[in-house]
């Protein structure tokens, strides 16, 4: 299935006339967020400890209709989740699980949380209405890009215009002090940052970025949207919230641990445990007395920091070739030194090597359930598309068959960043 121009006309005439229903305003006046959903092709698993990531957003992602409330009263749908969300945004926000509301109530009450915890006082609410491909949202980095929606929307609605940078600053806070993720800021960068047909880079560190052109001879081609990729995303079909896995804030603490003690023992102890803060010579001449897990874990950041590196001069210079090897590589790292994904992920990534046209290929998202991603040579989408196909079913017959034939394999494009509409 190839994903078309997102969001169409009629996709975002629907959700405003949802939410003309809801709340009883002209449908004219209803806006809409478009927050598209990300892929990495480099840097996975290293923006936590503060390194250099790569991403960009893709042709399909959540969509949040509102129109602002004569006052405070928040009143939230959802098109995936049952029940109805209802708060004021002058009631002040805690960090704390509300047991009768459902579990997606948590992404709007966050968003009200992060921006009173910067100091932003809002007077009027939203009734929104939010909807998505929640059968792809799996591993494409929908947690940020729901935390987005709703900040963007609170935003508008209250008049406030604030920068990418801050919004990439309050979408953290969501994350790590409301929901008690130990993410980093790899998913609201690419959200809010990316441009079509370029790849959005980021030092997670410094917070510096810049956008990289995919080599001048290409400029006139992305302009009018003839990429000579397209991007495959394959799904295991395993889902599992972020928020419910402990698998993710475990690998954050081995990293963390791991920098402590390269820190200690090259006397830079002082220092924020971040592996960032670890000098690669450092780790060269220590890494001995790292215990096994915690070496694999540093192991993974200073070659992906490396590979992301080699990965935008490939880029630059219009080389998919190379820049698909380094995908591949990070891949192969995920599973071999960070650890992280299950035989479904890992037999998907491995029938995307084989692939015809696949230029490399790596898990998406946090990497332990979800899809997997491969950039593949846009002329070679189909045969890649059904060869993924037959091969997953031979390999995990029941997961692929509790899946929509449609749904499986979906061939998407690059995106833009998102947007109020």
């Amino acid at each position: 299935m190839v994903a078309s121009s997102w969001p169409s006309l009629d996709e975002l005439d629907a959700v405003r006339k949802k939410v003309a229903e809801m709340s009883g305003a002209d449908v004219r006046d209803a806006r809409v967020v478009v927050s598209p959903y990300r892929i990495c092709p480099l840097g996975a698993h290293i923006d936590h400890q503060g390194g250099t990531v790569t991403a960009m957003t893709i042709n399909m992602g959540l969509l949040l209709g509102f129109v602002p409330s004569p006052d405070a009263q928040v009143i939230l749908r959802s098109g995936q989740f049952h029940g109805e969300v209802k708060f004021r945004v002058d009631e002040i926000q805690h960090p704390k699980i509300i047991p009768e509301e459902p579990d997606w109530a948590r992404y709007p009450r966050g968003a009200l949380y992060a921006l009173q915890s910067k100091g932003h006082h809002l007077t009027k609410g939203i009734t929104g209405f939010i909807c998505g491909s929640e059968e792809h949202s799996s591993g494409l980095s929908s947690s940020a890009a729901v935390g987005i929606a709703y900040l963007l929307a609170l935003e508008t609605a209250n008049g406030k215009i604030i920068a990418p940078e801050d919004n990439i600053e309050l979408d953290r806070v969501i994350e790590n002090e409301y929901l008690h993720l130990k993410n980093g800021i790899l998913d609201q960068s690419a959200i809010l940052l990316s441009k079509y047909g370029y790849l959005t880079w980021m030092d997670c560190k410094t917070r510096e970025y810049d956008i990289a052109n995919f080599s001048e001879l290409q400029k006139c081609q992305q302009s009018v949207g003839q990429a000579t990729y397209k991007i495959l995303l394959a799904f295991s079909g395993l889902k599992e919230p972020l928020m419910r896995n402990s698998g993710y804030n475990t690998r954050v603490s081995e990293c963390r641990e791991a920098a402590e003690t390269l820190l200690d023992a090259s006397g830079n102890g002082s220092l924020e445990p971040l592996l960032c803060n670890v000098d690669p010579d450092s780790f060269e001449a220590h890494k001995s007395i790292l215990k096994p897990n915690l070496a694999k874990r540093a192991l993974h950041y200073f070659s992906e920091n490396k590979r992301v590196k080699e990965g935008l001069k490939a880029w630059a210079s219009g080389n998919l070739d190379d820049f698909g090897k380094l995908i591949s590589a990070s891949g192969r790292s995920s599973i071999e030194n960070y650890e992280c994904g299950c035989k479904e992920m890992i037999d998907l990534y491995e029938i995307l090597l084989k692939a015809p046209g696949v230029f490399g290929a790596r898990f998406s998202g946090a990497g332990f359930r979800g899809c997997c991603l491969a950039l593949v040579d846009a002329d070679l989408t189909d045969k890649a598309a059904a060869f993924v196909k037959q091969e997953y079913q031979k390999v995990q017959p029941e997961l692929a068959s509790e899946l929509p034939q449609d749904r499986l394999v979906l061939i998407c494009e690059p995106g833009d960043s998102a947007r109020v509409v």
